[in-house]
């Protein structure tokens, strides 16, 4: 047996979201979800799901290269430093939100889940099916200590 998890999830709970911006929202859905860890510099993920946010509500499909452009000009449209702009580190953060099923790709371009919004894809594929299988699995390994 491995100690690799088949699917991990980190949930943190903040202070309501009442008065904040669209990128400061992102930036607590991503601390919320464990894309980001607090005091974090490398906050790209943020813009990349602004950039995808943004799409959803035109049913867009974006290219890597498209993302990084828009996410380039968010990031100084917030005065922010372009740190982790890389085509490499673009293609990493795209396929850590892919890995938690909050994006999908096709044919080299990426769009949020089935075209949903991020509640939709929240309550379906995290809540709904990710979070079910980890507690079932704990549960399993908390029965079977009770045996030993």
């Amino acid at each position: 047996m491995k100690d690799i998890p088949l699917h991990e999830i980190t949930l943190r709970k903040y202070e309501k979201p009442a008065g904040l911006e669209k990128r400061e929202l992102l930036r607590k859905i991503c601390l919320s979800l464990g894309f980001l860890q607090m005091g974090d510099s490398r906050d790209v993920i943020v813009d990349i799901l602004f950039v995808l946010v943004d799409a959803q509500k035109i049913s867009e499909k974006l290219s890597s290269e498209t993302i990084r452009e828009r996410v380039k000009s968010i990031r100084a449209q917030y005065h922010l430093d372009e740190r982790g702009l890389a085509e490499s580190n673009i293609r990493r953060q795209l396929k850590r939100l892919r890995d938690a099923m909050l994006i999908e790709k096709q044919e080299n371009v990426y769009y949020l889940t089935e075209m949903l919004n991020l509640r939709e894809i929240f309550e379906h594929n995290i809540e709904r099916f990710i979070i079910p299988q980890i507690v079932g699995r704990v549960k399993e390994y908390l029965e079977e200590l009770g045996k030993k």
